[in-house]
C-alpha cells in the first residue's frame, strides 16, 4: 500500500521547505535512484511506498541533495532512518526560541554551538542545522558503528568537515559526563530519546506502526520498521522518561555551560514528570513547544538555568 502526503502539511514549522506536497520530478533529477520507488497512486498522484524502508531512505537521499546540499549520505542497514521534514522542524523551533534572546533574530553562523545526543548514524540533525543556519555542532553516539557512519558523511561532504564533530559517549549511562568539558560553552543541546523502554516494547510498537501502514495485510510479529533503528535508538531501561530525568539531572552539574537545554519528548503523559524534576534542579526556564508531523504529535521541552539576563548577555 501506498501512502499519499498532504498537498499542504499546514502543522509543520512555517519556515520548513516539505510543507508542500514532495516534487518528485524535482527530487528524482537530483537523485535518479529514487525513480525506482516512485509510483502512481489511484488519484494520480506520484508517491512511495512508506512501509518500505529503502524507499524511505532514497527519498532522504533524495531531499537532503535536493535541498540541503548533501552529496554523500547513507546509513547502515536496519540503522535509523529519520524523516526529514520532522527533523526539520526540531531545526527550526531551536531557531526560534534562540531568537527570542537575540533581538528576536535568529542567530547564524558558526558561533551557534549545538550539541546532539544520540545522533545516530545518519547525523541528521547537525546537517540540517548546519545547511539551514549554519550552525557549528558536536555530535555524540554511544554506538561506535553509528559514529563511524556519520564520520564518512562528513568526510564525503567537505563543506561539513569544520562544522560538525563527532565523539562517542564510552560510558552509556552518562548523557553529558565525557563529553561537556570546563571549557565548553554549548548554545543548545538537543536529543531524540529512545523512547521504549525494552526490545518488546519497541517490537510491539512497530507491529502496530507497520499494521498501520499496510491495514489490509496480514499481521507479522517480525516486522520490517520502515525508519529502521538498532536498539540504543528505540528503547534502553526505564524509556523515554527514564532518559530524559537523568539527562535533567546531570544538565543540572553544566548549568552555566549551555544556554538552552532541550528534549523531544514524544509522550505527553510524561511532562508532569519532567516539570517536577526539572523544579527539582531549580530551572530558571522552562519551554514546551508543540510539533505536529501528520498524524504523529510531540513536543519540545527546553530548560535553562540562565536568568533573563544571562540569556540576552549570552554571546552568539
Amino acid at each position: 500500500m501506498t501512502v499519499t502526503p498532504n498537498s499542504e502539511k499546514n502543522n509543520l514549522h512555517p519556515r520548513n521547505l516539505h510543507r508542500s506536497r514532495y516534487d518528485f520530478e524535482l527530487l528524482i533529477s537530483n537523485c535518479p535512484e529514487l525513480k525506482t520507488y516512485v509510483t502512481t497512486n489511484i488519484h494520480g498522484i506520484e508517491t512511495i511506498d512508506f512501509s518500505n524502508p529503502d524507499a524511505v531512505k532514497m527519498l532522504n537521499k533524495a531531499l537532503l541533495q535536493t535541498y540541503y546540499g548533501i552529496q554523500n549520505w547513507d546509513i547502515p542497514k536496519n540503522y535509523l532512518c529519520p524523516p526529514i521534514p520532522g527533523r526539520t522542524d526540531y531545526i527550526h523551533y531551536l531557531a526560534d526560541l534562540l531568537a527570542e534572546t537575540n533581538n528576536g533574530n535568529i542567530p547564524a553562523g558558526s558561533s551557534v554551538l549545538g550539541l546532539d545526543i544520540g545522533t545516530g548514524a545518519n547525523c541528521i540533525y547537525p546537517i540540517l542545522g548546519n545547511a539551514i543556519y549554519d550552525w557549528s555542532f558536536v555530535g555524540t553516539d554511544i554506538d561506535k558503528k553509528a559514529i563511524q557512519n556519520c564520520s564518512k558523511i562528513i568526510e564525503g561532504n567537505p563543506k561539513l568537515i569544520e562544522s560538525i564533530s563527532l565523539q562517542q559517549q564510552t560510558e552509556s549511562r552518562f548523557i553529558f559526563k565525557n563529553i561537556i568539558i570546563p571549557e565548553d560553552r554549548f548554545t543548545f543541546t538537543m536529543c531524540n530519546p529512545p523512547f521504549h523502554a525494552s526490545a518488546l516494547d519497541a517490537k510491539q510498537s512497530t507491529v502496530r506502526k507497520v499494521s498501520n501502514l499496510n491495514p489490509k495485510e496480514k499481521k507479522t510479529t517480525n516486522p520490517v520498521l520502515n525508519f529502521g533503528g538498532q536498539n540504543a535508538e528505540l528503547w534502553c531501561n526505564g524509556g523515554e522518561i527514564g532518559f530524559i530525568t537523568q539527562m535533567i539531572y546531570e544538565s543540572a552539574k553544566y548549568a552555566m555551560q549551555c544556554q538552552w537545554f532541550t528534549t523531544l519528548v514524544s509522550k505527553r503523559e510524561n511532562l508532569s514528570s519532567i516539570y517536577k524534576t526539572l523544579n527539582k534542579v531549580n530551572a530558571a526556564s522552562v519551554r514546551t513547544i508543540d510539533m505536529s508531523q501528520g498524524q504523529k504529535t510531540s513536543r519540545i521541552v527546553a530548560w535553562s538555568f540562565l536568568s533573563e539576563s544571562e540569556q540576552i548577555a549570552w554571546k552568539i
